[in-house]
């Protein structure tokens, strides 16, 4: 069943808007996964990284569903994960149809392999990337999985503090293949779930600026730890935080 609404156009139009003008090569690439497993930007089923385009869980998921996949076992690994030291090891089964003999997938996370963000969740995250890897072998798609890029799993580097061609004072800039700031800002608000106009409006508050583009790259990258601690750490509150921008300001006369 092809999904309603995606086009090639409306997905690059999005991802002029998200991450700048993609190259050729990566346009061309987004036509193709628009046409056959009619992926979504909007719908976040793809992230533009570093140049390459990434699948995410979610949009592997909902690519199942429209091919009417039949079920994903998980098995715990035992035999090469290790609770003390935080390894897990899955192994995952696609079945896509009633008398599908099944694809398998096996996935691993550990401490030296995931990012800060979810550090302490690493059981979850060893299941996610081997629910993805069998995804990916069941319906023939290329593309690596966010979840599953080993770069991720570093904090990102700062940028050299001399020369005024480093990017240094652009919120959105990025450096030594490590993602920008906007692109780790997308990726929080898709894995927590927050709304993006309430995060912008939060985070110009919280630089002291009229917007988020009139912030200075260290600003943006001290809201972005903070958003991500207080995520972790207390999602309702943050999700109250965000709601009290949402409410019209008082005029007074």
């Amino acid at each position: 069943m092809k999904r309603n609404g995606v086009t090639f156009c409306s997905n690059a139009k999005l991802a002029r808007q998200l991450w700048g003008e993609p190259s050729r090569v990566a346009l061309r690439r987004l036509r193709e996964l628009t046409a056959r497993y009619s992926l979504s930007v909007a719908a976040g089923d793809l992230q533009f990284l570093d140049g390459r385009w990434y699948v995410t869980h979610s949009g592997l998921l909902q690519l199942a569903t429209r091919r009417g996949c039949r079920g994903i076992k998980t098995i715990l690994q035992d035999h090469f994960s290790d609770l003390t030291a935080a390894r897990w090891v899955f192994k995952a089964v696609v079945y896509k149809s009633g008398l599908s003999r099944g694809f398998v997938g096996y996935g691993d996370a550990n401490p030296s392999n995931v990012s800060p963000l979810v550090r302490g969740a690493e059981m979850r995250v060893a299941e996610t990337r081997a629910v993805n890897r069998a995804l990916r072998k069941a319906y023939g798609i290329g593309l690596c999985s966010v979840e599953e890029l080993g770069w991720l799993s570093e904090p990102p580097k700062p940028f050299p503090a001399s020369g005024a061609s480093n990017g240094s004072h652009r919120p959105n800039g990025s450096s030594n293949g490590q993602p920008r700031l906007r692109d780790q800002l997308c990726l929080l608000i898709r894995q927590y779930n927050l709304d993006p106009t309430l995060v912008k409006a939060y985070a110009a508050d919280f630089c002291g600026t009229q917007t988020l583009k009139g912030a200075s790259r260290d600003l943006v990258e001290s809201f972005i730890s903070h958003l991500s601690s207080s995520a972790k750490e207390d999602l309702d509150g943050l999700i109250c935080k965000l709601n009290s921008y949402s409410q019209p300001v008082e005029v007074k006369q």
